[in-house]
């Protein structure tokens, strides 16, 4: 299923329906916020992402957000996508049969530069305009691999950042921690040759100064944009990770801790 969100901008849905045959009758819910530079997404990867999820327990979504040749500057576009999807979340929850109080975003490389961004914007009057109060609030963070700030290794070139923003110090995710913090978890790689392990450290380091609960893992080594870091979401050999991806199931675990 799609949903349409502010054009193009849209969510695609992965619903299950309640097993008549147990108990329950909401589940969990995650949107998957993928990366791809600002100018597109992999959408197969983002499907295979939801679906992994979805073999969990969740109802699971992806974000197709606004790219760089679409808005200019193209941030906070995005931030407010995040918003406008994780309302939708909300407001179908009895139709959607999801829980409303166990939504998680999951943003990857520059989708957890939205994530991380969403996180500490949320409350504020320009992220508010799109819903009211809480009904916008996270109740969980994953960030893989996560884009922080936009002067620590990503983007490489200044015509690229001029796409993005006119005020980059304003789009410091780490800058904007604050208590009202969804909890989070970080998970990268320590030789990452796109976006420096230090856009995590930076993160982590702001989370833990406001005592925002997170878990984190760094992993010794794997390249950028490794997804599941399973032959499922390889892009190159090196990109099928074993060890790697054991971040899913230690994701899958801390959520559910998390939410007990």
């Amino acid at each position: 299923m799609t949903i349409p969100l502010t054009k193009p901008a849209y969510l695609k849905a992965y619903i299950r329906e309640p097993d008549t045959n147990t108990p329950q009758t909401s589940f969990p819910a995650v949107i998957i916020v993928p990366g791809g530079g600002y100018t597109h997404i992999p959408e197969a990867q983002a499907e295979t992402l939801a679906l992994a999820f979805a073999a969990r327990g969740f109802q699971s979504f992806y974000l197709r957000y606004h790219f760089s040749n679409e808005v200019t500057p193209l941030l906070p576009q995005p931030i407010l996508d995040l918003a406008a999807a994780i309302r939708q979340l909300r407001l179908h929850a009895a139709d959607w049969s999801l829980d409303p109080q166990k939504i998680a975003a999951a943003g990857f490389s520059v989708g957890g530069h939205i994530v991380s961004l969403y996180n500490g914007n949320w409350q504020t009057a320009a992220v508010q305009q799109v819903g009211l109060g809480t009904e916008l609030k996270l109740n969980a963070a994953i960030l893989g691999y996560p884009v922080i700030r936009l002067d620590a290794g990503w983007p490489a070139s200044a015509e690229k950042l001029a796409t993005l923003t006119t005020e980059p110090a304003q789009l410091a995710a780490d800058r904007l921690v604050n208590t009202n913090c969804a909890p989070t978890f970080v998970w990268t790689t320590a030789d990452d040759p796109l976006v420096p392990v230090q856009n995590s450290l930076i993160y982590l380091n702001a989370l833990a100064q406001q005592g925002v609960p997170f878990e984190s893992h760094i992993f010794r080594h794997g390249p950028h944009g490794l997804a599941l870091a399973n032959q499922q979401t390889a892009w190159k050999a090196d990109a099928d990770q074993p060890h790697v991806a054991h971040w899913f199931d230690l994701a899958i675990e801390w959520l559910r801790d998390t939410w007990q």
